[in-house]
């Protein structure tokens, strides 16, 4: 039937959704204390970067950046924004060089979020990977990287 033949008795799309799966059920345990969607998740996740220790000096970010990191159309990256500043874990801001602009910005409350639930992930994750050795660790970051780079990474996902 015009393919190649698998070598293992798994294909790689069944081993990606394994992957999407348990990543999801790790991530709806932490973020359910503060109701998160995964949509929600990945903004703060985008407006937590480059945020100190403090909480202090996140950068901002445009809708469009927004939308293409939680993966939804424009309107929906609204509505995912909204919510997040009702809830007190972001903010808009006219941006300091073009006051047309408008950045989103992750508030100190959203920055405690962020940080609470990536150390319950990062303890998830490490007690699921503790039964892997260094090298195979290694070697399960450096398959997942190639991976992303060979698909585009988020670049490739595009909003209508």
């Amino acid at each position: 039937m015009g393919g190649r033949p698998r070598a293992t008795g798994h294909r790689v799309v069944d081993l990606l959704d394994l992957a999407d799966r348990t990543v999801n059920a790790c991530l709806a345990r932490v973020t359910a204390a503060s109701n998160l969607s995964r949509e929600q998740w990945r903004t703060l996740m985008l407006l937590d970067e480059g945020v100190g220790e403090d909480g202090l000096d996140a950068p901002g970010h445009s809708m469009g950046e927004i939308a293409v990191r939680a993966a939804v159309p424009a309107p929906t990256a609204t509505r995912v924004v909204d919510r997040l500043i009702a809830e007190g874990f972001a903010f808009r801001r006219s941006d300091d060089w073009d006051r047309r602009r408008v950045l989103v910005h992750i508030s100190a409350a959203g920055h405690r979020v962020v940080a609470s639930a990536a150390a319950d992930l990062d303890e998830a994750f490490g007690t699921v990977l503790a039964d892997l050795g260094t090298a195979d660790r290694i070697d399960l970051i450096g398959l997942l990287t190639r991976l992303e780079s060979a698909i585009g990474g988020e670049e490739r996902v595009r909003t209508p």
